[in-house]
């Protein structure tokens, strides 16, 4: 069986609310279960909450909502794999054994259905234990700078100082839409950002972190721009 797994704790402080804040005009939230619906890849689609708006408003949407979410996997500090392998445990235990499963962030209105589809063949073609989307950095890392406590800057990396950036390796950082993941990396509790992770290149156009108001305004803007180029 193949299973979605979108994280929705209740408890956001920087954005109140902010997996079911509207988000031009929908929950947050919808976008993922759309997404995880239309790419045709689940079985089941679950929402892990310990809030009852947010399970009503999963459940409205066509998500399931099996079990409520612990409050000891539902603080500021608890970490994604933990909260991934709790969902999966709870089906196991069921008796519907889970071989794969996508943790998808219910803060992805960019996620694209094809690109589900994808991860997931790449990942079933692999030994690979992860399939996450990856973007590159704009701006090449090996040229940043830190700013000191006395007010100015200096080079983290100073050696390449003089090095052109077109002659610097590209670098890339995690999209934050999802992960696809086996079942036993999940339950062994695998780190994701590691070897045996395969990565699936997409836009820097389609990604944005919300973690603060002013990320939200640009993500609507963004989502503005492009028009809802959705599949």
């Amino acid at each position: 069986m193949n299973v979605a797994i979108i994280p929705a704790r209740g408890g956001s402080k920087r954005i109140p609310r902010k997996n079911i804040k509207l988000f031009k005009g929908r929950p947050m939230l919808a976008y993922s279960i759309e997404a995880a619906q239309r790419s045709e890849c689940f079985d089941r689609i679950i929402v892990s909450t310990d809030d009852e708006e947010i399970s009503q408003i999963a459940t409205s949407l066509g998500a399931e909502v099996p079990f409520v979410r612990p409050s000891s996997l539902s603080d500021d500090h608890t970490a994604t794999v933990p909260v991934i392998k709790h969902a999966i445990d709870f089906l196991n235990a069921t008796g519907k054994s889970v071989d794969y499963a996508c943790c998808i962030y219910a803060t992805a209105p960019f996620i694209q259905p094809e690109d589900l589809r994808l991860a997931f063949e790449k990942l079933k073609n692999s030994d690979g234990a992860y399939c996450l989307t990856v973007t590159r950095f704009s701006y090449p890392i090996q040229r940043s700078l830190r700013v000191m406590d006395s007010g100015s800057i200096e080079m983290l990396y100073p050696d390449n100082y003089a090095t052109r950036s077109q002659d610097l390796e590209e670098s890339y950082h995690d999209a934050g839409q999802f992960y696809f993941g086996r079942s036993r990396a999940w339950l062994e509790q695998k780190p994701i950002l590691a070897n045996g992770s395969l990565p699936l290149v997409i836009p820097e156009s389609r990604v944005q972190d919300i973690d603060t108001l002013e990320d939200w305004r640009q993500a609507e803007i963004m989502y503005q721009v492009m028009g809802n180029q959705v599949e």
